[in-house]
């Protein structure tokens, strides 16, 4: 009987994805890539191959349920049954809600919310008959707080959290072995901050903290492995969650005041490259992006994700602790 694993991700060439490509195949598991840039998927896959695993590089545009199933369908025809599915691929749109074309917001939409349906369905239809699997929805703080400059992101994760909600209350009714997390990140030292579409009259930026994508493929693998309901990765996401659960107003204001500054590098002169919102841009870009000097390579929220056994106890005092700190650093700011 063979022991392979076999994991899906989508958005896997760039950013977050690629890392967790990377992690995975490094922790042994044969990953199927599913993205649009053609350049992208032979350097994923040469990744894996790298790391001695089965590599399948699909391309594929997670807003068409036809192709994302299409894609499902290949897997298992050439890999074997999926055993896990992460969806993580998304598009950006940054500007003011009334500024952004709504094509360019209902095409943010259709990647970042529908393609979690599509990916979910897609799994889920294939697992579900086995009675086996586990699919990982990448969230992110901004799932829990929108920010300004991001209204079509920040409602696509909301609607995620929304839509896994709902399907987990069904599996559990049916009493499925199917499992579904959340991993929540914070803000990542990712590529899409030099390839979304922007009318921000300064580069684009994470807003601050930002961690390297690295500290969050390690925390997905590590939830792949021992799957739990949801993890709130980073201090910066414990403190957003949290201190808009006891302040959501004053992180209004808060926001109204330094969301815009916040998400814009005036010191960054790298020219932007072409917007992947339609197309996929070409070239192998990795994993980073261009705010290394910035971002921490660790996070004391993935140790805990890695080593649970220490108990529950220490998350929420930690979270609590957080959120407390993200009320009071907010609330002396406007003074």
């Amino acid at each position: 009987m063979s022991t392979s694993r076999i994991a899906v991700v989508t958005g896997g060439t760039a950013g977050l994805g690629r890392a967790t490509v990377r992690e995975l195949a490094a922790r042994g598991w044969d990953v199927a890539v599913l993205a649009r840039g053609q350049d992208g998927l032979d350097g994923a896959v040469a990744d894996v191959e790298a790391a001695g695993r089965r590599a399948l590089g699909i391309p594929t545009d997670v807003a068409d349920r036809a192709q994302v199933e299409a894609a499902a369908d290949r897997v298992e025809s050439e890999l074997g049954p999926i055993d896990l599915w992460v969806n993580d691929a998304m598009v950006g749109v940054f500007g003011e809600f009334l500024d952004t074309d709504p094509d360019d917001f209902e095409r943010a939409t259709a990647v970042n919310y529908f393609g979690f349906v599509n990916g979910t369905r897609a799994a889920l239809s294939r697992m579900v008959p086995r009675d086996s699997g586990h699919v990982i929805q990448v969230g992110s703080a901004l799932a829990h707080r929108g920010i300004p400059l991001q209204a079509a992101y920040c409602a696509a994760k909301h609607a995620v959290q929304g839509f896994t909600e709902s399907v987990t209350t069904e599996l559990l009714h049916n009493k499925s072995a199917v499992r579904i997390s959340t991993v929540d990140m914070p803000a990542l030292n990712t590529i899409q901050f030099n390839w979304v579409r922007t009318d921000l009259p300064d580069h684009p930026m994470p807003v601050a903290p930002i961690f390297e994508p690295e500290v969050g493929a390690r925390a997905i693998a590590a939830v792949a492995e021992k799957p739990r309901r949801r993890s709130w990765i980073g201090e910066p996401t414990l403190g957003t969650v949290m201190g808009n659960r006891l302040a959501a107003g004053v992180m209004d204001v808060f926001l109204a005041k330094t969301g815009y500054s916040g998400q814009q590098a005036p010191q960054k002169k790298e020219p932007m490259l072409p917007d992947n919102l339609y197309e996929p841009t070409a070239g192998d870009h990795g994993a980073r992006g261009i705010f290394s000097d910035q971002a921490h390579s660790t996070s004391p929220q993935v140790w805990y994700t890695e080593h649970r056994v220490i108990g529950r106890g220490l998350a929420v005092a930690a979270a609590l602790g957080a959120g407390f700190a993200t009320v009071r650093a907010v609330s002396g700011r406007r003074r």
